[in-house]
Order: structure tokens, then sequence, then C-alpha cells
């Protein structure tokens, strides 16, 4: 079996089913290597114990349509090589569109973790490679009912498993970890709740320089404390529009690693981001969560009422980050058990002889 990854989702959602997958079939590791800052990708293979790939492809950063084929041609090469009896992709990143690719011209079959997942939205990039994965892949793994009902409205129905939510057990296993080994709050000299966490790198906000402008805003104008793991694509896109964080309450940080991150989730008073992992962190944690976008595919979480979409809209934003609330003995658990990953490797291996 191939495995493919390529950004900091898919490591946190591999390591859970690579645990439970290692003891029961042989797994090759490709990385494509979409996240190629070190600290975006070699420290959550270390905190994660996700044993060092054994094809890295060195893609990089590039236009999507380039950086797509990159990877498309390498990944084939290594299937050509390898001959997997399955390609395992996770989410709906460029690498998870180019595996899947890959593997279904090549007659692979292919299982998609985080199958089903809709913004609505086609101007998203990762809104296009969610739906061609899952119209590719023969096994489709839910983590929620409202994903299983996207797939049917599409005609997809076979092979399609409701399993819950791989980031839920990744968040299980590792919340004491990360309050155990985690110094960060101790480097940054923070207070639990007495911060605001904003993450921000998507492409619909930092390519675009009316809604980064308007973020930027907000964020100068907060009157409360923040911190900022800033993204090396979104420091680059404030660069070439001559944006700053110029509020001294906002402390850029470089990005950090996974124990760190979820220790600054867990405990931020509020998070701010357009990130779709970040968001279920922040419901798993029980964190209220603001998202920096005008609609969401973890709709569960808006209707759960533990999420507030404000887009990018400054006044939006400003009055979340003041008076929304959560009332968290009114939320339910949509996202599954925390068992996700066992179900996964229980459905394939009942289903392909390895």
């Amino acid at each position: 079996m191939v495995t493919i990854v390529g950004a900091r989702p898919q490591f946190i959602k591999a390591a859970p089913v690579h645990r439970l997958l290692r003891r029961r079939a042989e797994e090759i590791l490709v990385h494509t290597g979409q996240h190629y800052d070190q600290r975006l990708s070699d420290v959550f293979f270390d905190e994660l114990h996700l044993p060092h790939p054994d094809y890295h492809l060195g893609v990089g950063s590039k236009n999507h349509g380039a950086q797509t084929g990159e990877m498309l041609m390498k990944v084939e090469e290594v299937l050509e090589k390898v001959r997997p009896d399955v390609v395992l992709v996770y989410g709906d990143t460029n690498s998870t569109l180019a595996g899947a690719l890959a593997a279904a011209k090549m007659h692979i079959p292919v299982a998609h973790v985080e199958a089903g997942l809709r913004s609505f939205n086609r101007r998203m990039p990762e809104e296009i490679n969610r739906i061609l994965t899952d119209h590719l892949s023969r096994w489709l793994f839910c983590p929620t009912q409202t994903a299983v009902q996207n797939l049917h409205r599409e005609g997809i129905a076979k092979n399609v498993h409701l399993t819950g939510d791989v980031m839920l057990d990744a968040v299980l296993y590792n919340r004491k970890l990360a309050e155990e080994r985690s110094r960060i709050l101790e480097q940054l000299q923070l207070d639990p709740r007495s911060y605001l966490l904003v993450t921000l790198h998507r492409a619909e906000n930092t390519d675009d320089p009316r809604r980064l402008k308007s973020i930027v805003a907000a964020l100068n104008e907060l009157s409360v404390s923040a911190v900022f793991p800033m993204h090396p694509r979104t420091r680059d896109r404030l660069r070439k529009v001559g944006l700053s964080i110029q509020n001294p309450l906002v402390k850029v940080i470089e990005p950090v690693g996974y124990l760190d991150m979820l220790q600054l989730e867990a405990n931020a008073m509020k998070i701010l981001t357009d990130s779709g992992g970040v968001q279920k962190e922040a419901f798993f944690l029980q964190v209220p969560v603001i998202t920096l976008r005008d609609e969401t595919e973890w709709i569960e979480t808006v209707e759960q009422g533990a999420n507030r979409l404000t887009g990018a809209n400054k006044e939006a934003i400003l009055e979340a980050v003041e008076r929304f609330e959560v009332d968290y003995t009114r939320v339910s658990s949509v996202f599954g058990d925390g068992r996700a990953a066992e179900r996964i490797v229980d459905h394939l291996m009942r289903d392909i002889e390895l």
C-alpha cells in the first residue's frame, strides 16, 4: 500500500491510520514535498512518530497547475516502481489529487480519507481537488453523516463508509502529550485564555489583496493579545502587497510544530482561522472559532453554534472577537468517537488481499 501526503493536515491525519496499518500491511510513505519548509514538515513527522518517507519528491511551492503536474509525473514514477495494491490519499490538497489521478490512470484502486466534504465554492482549489478525488476513489471514508449525504447527492453510494474523523483520533491521542512536552506558553509568556490564536494561509484570502487588506486591518484593530504563527506563504503575500501587522498586541511568530499548535489552540480564548483542520481542532478542544471564510466544508461546526463565519469582513471579525461565545453544554459530538482509523484499516483489510 502507498500512502501519499504532502502538507501539515495530511501528516496529522495519516498518523493514526499509520499506527494501525503498519501492524497489518506493508505501507510505503510518499511525501510530495508540497510543504517544503522544515517547520511545516519534518517537525510533524518527528512529533507524530511517522517514519521518514520512503520517497520524498521535493516538488515544493509552485502555481497550482505546475505543482499538480509535477506531482502527477513524480508520483506516477513511484507507482510504476512499487506497483501497490492500493493508494491511500488524505484530504483536499494538490498532493491528494495528484496521487489519486496517478493511481487511477494506472488502474490502482484509490482510498480517500476525509471523503465527501463540500464547501460548494468551486473557486476554491481545494473544492475541485475534493470532488475529483472522490469520483476517482474506490473507497470513500467519510468523517460525518453530512459527507455521506453529499456523496449520495452526486451519485456515489458504493463503498462509502462513515468512519468518524481521524483528526479527532489524533487530538485525543496527542492532547496529553502536548500538555507534558510543549513549552510554548512559557516561551511566549502566555496565560491560558488570555490570547487569541490566528492562522491564515488559504489562497482565497492571501491571493486576494482586498480580502487580505481587510483581515490585516481587523488584526491591527484588535484590543486583546493575539498570537499569529505566520505561514511562509502569508508572509510572502503580505510583503508583496505592502501590508504588515502594526498592532503591538499581535505577536507574529514562526510556524510551530503539532504539539505546540495543539497547546496554543487548547489554551486560546478564541481562534481566528481560515484552516479547515484548525476549525475542527478548535471544535474538539471546545474553543470558539471564528472562520475567516464565507463558507466552510465543516458545516457541522457552524450548525452546532461553535463556529462563526465572518469572511474577510473587518467589522464582522471584530464583532465576533468581542461577542461570539459558545455554550458547549449544547454542542454534541458529530465527528465520531476517536476510532476512525480503526474503522478505515478494518474496511481496507476486509476488502483487499495484501
